[in-house]
């Protein structure tokens, strides 16, 4: 019999790359989906993959602990993937109380439904580097301080000693991933190397004139989010639960990412990124760098995808969007100003014959 599989936040960035994983595994894999007035919109990621129609929805909420018992109770899972959270730092200070209420409290809702409705279940929380924050050692593993500089930052921190909580006071297979950052194709745009990756692509086809950004000389441990889920999936696969530092290991600046992203394009990034105050941190995170010994010893994990070959598959991902997006908003223009004609009577003929009429 097929193992079952329930995951939170499924329609996202490290969702979709999980349900790919999963379904290949041979899972029966199920997805909370949050009702939306983007239904048919939201599961791109997943369609993008090609798994959309081997995933089976339930309709809930992470911030609705009646909704999650009553999925948690229908599947029975045998591993639950909490994944769901407001996950924009930017976002985190413009809306820290619905942060707080996802992102923090979220967690505890998904603990408690899986400790009254599938205890025997094992449990994932995505936590994040973000908690390292204000850095109190050079290279940050499990045993490094947290000093979280954001909302998002201290909501997931919440969550993270909540699952800790859980493990120790129920017993239950509990284990949370320390995720560096990790990026795909599917990231969102708001996310600086998705906003790279997109702003280059319309540079190159001469849809922008710049980049605007803040500050490009922060560091970050960058990886690819399809080889960071499989350390999701391989820490629900080990006996004893526990919580790993998943990172590449290796520190590169906004910067040097930008230089990648536009030497793949042909183009010079000093004549096009523009700094832009704007577009800094309250409380800036400088510099990020993990140490993922731990889950490479006990989890026989380590990272494929280099971050060059992650930046250019982004930025291919982005020119063939933004291509076939300009196309079909061409071709959207051509039908609303063929219907226009034909509501005024106008045959809608081919240039060139009216031109000859």
């Amino acid at each position: 019999m097929a193992k079952r599989a329930l995951v939170t936040g499924i329609t996202g960035q490290d969702g979709a790359y999980l349900a790919q994983l999963l379904l290949s595994e041979g899972y029966e894999v199920h997805g909370v989906i949050r009702r939306s007035s983007h239904r048919g919109v939201e599961d791109h990621r997943l369609r993008w993959l090609g798994v959309a129609e081997m995933v089976l929805p339930h309709d809930g909420d992470i911030a609705d602990i009646s909704s999650l018992l009553r999925i948690v109770r229908e599947v029975q899972p045998d591993e639950i993937y909490n994944l769901a959270a407001q996950s924009f730092v930017a976002s985190s200070w413009r809306q820290p109380l619905l942060t707080t209420n996802v992102t923090a409290v979220g967690v505890t809702n998904m603990l408690e439904a899986m400790r009254l409705g599938a205890p025997n279940a094992r449990f994932y929380q995505a936590s994040s580097a973000e908690m390292y924050g204000l850095i109190q050692q050079p290279l940050q593993n499990e045993k490094t301080p947290f000093y979280p500089r954001s909302p998002y930052a201290v909501a997931k921190l919440y969550g993270h000693w909540m699952t800790v909580n859980y493990r120790e006071s129920f017993g239950l297979h509990a284990s949370s991933g320390i995720l560096f950052n990790h990026e795909s194709p599917l990231r969102s745009v708001e996310f600086v190397t998705r906003k790279v990756t997109d702003g280059v692509a319309r540079i190159k086809l001469g849809l922008a004139g710049d980049l605007r950004l803040g500050n490009i000389d922060a560091k970050r441990d960058w990886g690819h989010a399809k080889d960071y889920v499989r350390a999701m999936w391989l820490m629900l696969q080990q006996e004893t639960p526990d919580d790993y530092v998943i990172a590449s290991g290796v520190t590169t600046t906004v910067r040097d990412m930008c230089r990648i992203a536009f030497e793949h394009v042909g183009l010079d990034m000093e004549k096009y990124v523009v700094i832009d105050p704007a577009f800094y941190r309250p409380a800036e995170v400088e510099v990020l760098l993990g140490d993922s010994s731990k889950a490479r010893k006990t989890l026989g994990w380590e990272p494929r995808i280099p971050l060059d070959a992650l930046i250019k598959e982004m930025v291919d991902a982005d020119l063939e969007r933004v291509v076939r997006h300009s196309s079909e908003s061409a071709v959207s223009r051509l039908k609303s100003v063929t219907a226009n004609w034909q509501d005024r009577g106008v045959a809608a003929e081919p240039e060139q014959s009216r031109q000859c009429a």
